[in-house]
This record gives C-alpha cells, structure tokens and sequence, in this order.
C-alpha cells in the first residue's frame, strides 16, 4: 500500500539523521600540537562514530584507540580497535574492554587529546564494576531492572554507582582534554544519562539509586546492596556532581537527537501531502498504555473532524516506552506498541482509517531481530482470517506473534546509530 512505503521511507529518513558518517566529522577538533589523540567510546553507534573519525583525521596526525559495540555491530577499522560486547545484558568481552580503555585513559598527558563517542547502549557494553562487584552480580542486577519496567534513565542512575567508569569518572580519569561527542537516546537529552554519562557530571547519589531499586521492586544480589548501602552511608566517595572543577577539561556535545529525526522525518509525509504533527521526543510510559492514549485521539480525529486537524494528518513522536515483561513472547517495545494498537482501535472502529509505523533506529527492538512492525489498516482483519487473538498475544508479550505471520515486520540489520524510538500513525 502507499501508507506503508511512505512510513517505511519516513522511518529510514528518521534513521539517515543521525547517521554518524554524516554529523561526526564537523564536530571534530583540531589534532593537539605536540601529543597525540585518543578515541575510546561505547554503545550501538560507536564503530560507526570511529568510522567517520578514521575518514576525517589528518593522516600525518597520531591516532589510536578502542570503542565497544554490540555483538554483529562491528566494522572494520584500521586505527581504533573495535571489540563487540553484550548488550542489553553486559558481559566479560565488554569488562576487559573498558578496563583496557581506563587504562589507555589513566596514560594520558596533558599534552594529548581524549574524543570519547557515546551512543545509546553504553551502559551495558562500558560495564566495569567497582571492586567487590562481579560481573554475574551486576548481570543478574541488570536482568531484573529490564524485566521490571524501569525506565532507562532510572536503571542508568543505578549503573553509574556501580562502575569504575561511568557517571563521569572516566572524564575524571585523563588528564588530558576530553571532547565528548554524544548521539542521545534518552528522554530530555540529558549527557549524564546517555550511555551513564562516562564524561559527565551526575547529579544523582547512592540513595537515588537505592530508591530506584526499592520502587521497581528489584531484589540486589548482596555485593551491589553492601555497595550502594555504603555510598549512602557516605563511606565510599559519591561520583563527581555539576561543577566539579575536576571536570573542568571536558567538553561534552549533542551531535544527533531524536528531534532533528523526528523532523526529517515529517519532511517525508509534507512532501507527500500529509500534514504531521509532532508529539514530541519525551513519549514514555508502558507501551499499551500509550496505545490506549494514542487510540483515543484516532477516534477522536475520525469521529468528530476539525477544521484544524483536517485528514490526513500524520502524529509523529519519539522517546522509549517501556515494557513489564510477564509473558514469555518475542519483541520489543515498538512492536508491543502496535500491537496493543491494533487492539484498540479495533475495538473502537476506527482500525480501517489508521496506518503507523513503530521502530527502534537502533535497527533492533527489544532483543527481536527487527527494527519493528507496520500497523496497516486491515490488520486486525488478516489476523482474525488467520485465527490469531491479539489479546492474547499483548497478555503473553508476544508482538511478533501478530507482525511476523502477515509479514509486516521491519528488518534493516543495525543501521550503527540510536536515537530512540520512532513512531508515526497516519490518520485518514
């Protein structure tokens, strides 16, 4: 159908924004006078991000480092090492990489010069836990935070008071000058949250940690509790807060948001004749309980017209929900969204007059291998014709039970950049 290429070509459009190849070589600085250049950095973006400094970077220049991606995102570099690592789960591969970027780090002289890439999924792939911690604790720490619905930023509070690295420590750690170069997927594009914030100030405290495990109703294996129980006691030094002199030296930018994709993306559906409406890049809650929100607005728009929201229109938002996993279904959060979609506006008869698109830019939602689905206006009836209960696939978290048999699941492969979430419903 039309709807579909025009959602498909929207959410690549949203994509190609934030495509480091594109951003990252304007931000660069200039090579130091007498030392030489470092680049470390972590998450979904981060082989992509060395990429495009290996092409702009002066070849008289010295350059060297190491970044850490996730597992099937690497790609081959010629003067910064490349280690794949777990995500969203963290693993050994990824502890001895940050260890080896700390220690690269700790070698610095003022002479030098520190570019760190963050991307989105840092946390996990930067996991270097304090003494005391092993890396089965803070596994088993981070399985529990996923299931439980906490939203990224909170369980990121957590992480930066278990680490040797983040919540601004290895800015902390170099005596050179550091310039931080940022692609964000959190809510609010807050530096200190993305990735856990390795290069910046952070504001929260061991008992903001504390207080995000007791409301997600997370049970921690004892190490990290005797960990944070301490930093709240004020027995282990808290990490460095807003106007540490000591962070002074570092320079963080925002050099791709999930706004400017979200814009890119509305240009596809103006040319097209589709007027968008931005909802904004903060969209956050559980998945089918911004369906429910988002399906009462669709009746609205169908049932009672407005001259000043005249169809077609299109709403546009970005942001990351979340999911409460209790069923033992495959897909992400962008998939539960649609489904639950589908659900209601099935059930309050506007389905024939929607069409939408929900889609990590990751490339990857959940730990599915889609980037996600594409809601079409007839899929609550294909569905029925093939016998499938979209209630019970939403009970059983299980998305890809409905956009997997009518073929309608979007598969790019990690597109090696991140700025959330992209969700766009035509309304006809």
């Amino acid at each position: 159908m039309a709807f579909e290429l025009l959602l498909r070509e929207s959410f690549t459009a949203a994509v190609a924004a934030a495509d480091p190849l594109k951003i990252v070589a304007s931000e660069l600085p200039q090579p130091p006078a007498g030392g030489r250049t470092l680049v470390v950095g972590a998450g979904k973006a981060a082989a992509s991000m060395a990429a495009a400094v290996e092409q702009a970077w002066p070849e008289h220049a010295p350059l060297s480092g190491i970044v850490i991606t996730r597992y099937a995102h690497a790609l081959p570099l010629t003067r910064i090492a490349c280690v794949e690592a777990g995500h969203p789960v963290p693993d050994q591969a990824g502890e001895r990489a940050a260890l080896d970027i700390l220690n690269q780090v700790t070698a610095l002289t003022k002479n030098d010069l520190l570019i760190v890439l963050v991307s989105g999924g840092g946390s996990s792939l930067l996991a270097l836990p304090v003494d005391g911690i092993t890396m089965t604790d803070l596994k088993s720490l981070t399985q529990q935070l996923l299931k439980s619905g906490a939203p990224i930023t909170e369980m990121n509070i957590v992480r930066k008071h278990l680490s040797k690295i983040q919540g601004g420590q290895l800015a902390l750690a170099s005596q050179a000058p550091v310039v931080a170069l940022v692609i964000s997927d959190v809510v609010g594009d807050d530096p200190s949250a993305i990735a856990s914030g390795p290069c910046s100030p952070d504001p929260s405290t061991y008992a903001d940690a504390l207080a995000v495990l007791e409301r997600w109703r997370v049970s921690p294996p004892e190490s990290i509790a005797k960990h944070l129980y301490a930093g709240r006691d004020g027995r282990i030094a808290e990490t460095p807060k807003p106007g540490d002199p000591r962070l002074a030296h570092a320079k963080t930018t925002l050099i791709a948001t999930a706004h400017a994709s979200l814009q890119a993306a509305a240009s596809v559906f103006s040319q097209a004749g589709i007027r968008p409406i931005l909802l904004g890049d903060s969209v956050t809650g559980e998945a089918r309980d911004v369906a429910q929100v988002y399906g009462s607005w669709i009746r609205e728009l169908v049932r009672f017209p407005d001259s000043a929201f005249n169809l077609p229109v299109v709403l546009i938002s970005g942001g990351e929900c979340t999911v409460t996993v209790r069923g033992q279904g495959r897909g992400g959060r962008c998939v539960e969204f649609l489904l639950a979609l589908s659900i209601v506006i099935d059930e309050l008869g506007v389905a024939g007059h929607v069409a939408a698109v929900a889609a990590d830019t990751d490339g990857i939602d959940g730990v599915s291998p889609h980037a996600g689905a594409i809601l079409q206006p007839d899929t609550a009836i294909r569905a029925r014709q093939l016998g499938i209960s979209c209630r019970d696939l939403l009970d059983d978290n299980n998305g890809l039970g409905l956009f997997e048999p009518l073929g309608d699941v979007i598969t790019t492969g990690p597109t090696r950049t991140n700025v959330n979430d992209y969700r766009a419903i035509i309304v006809f």
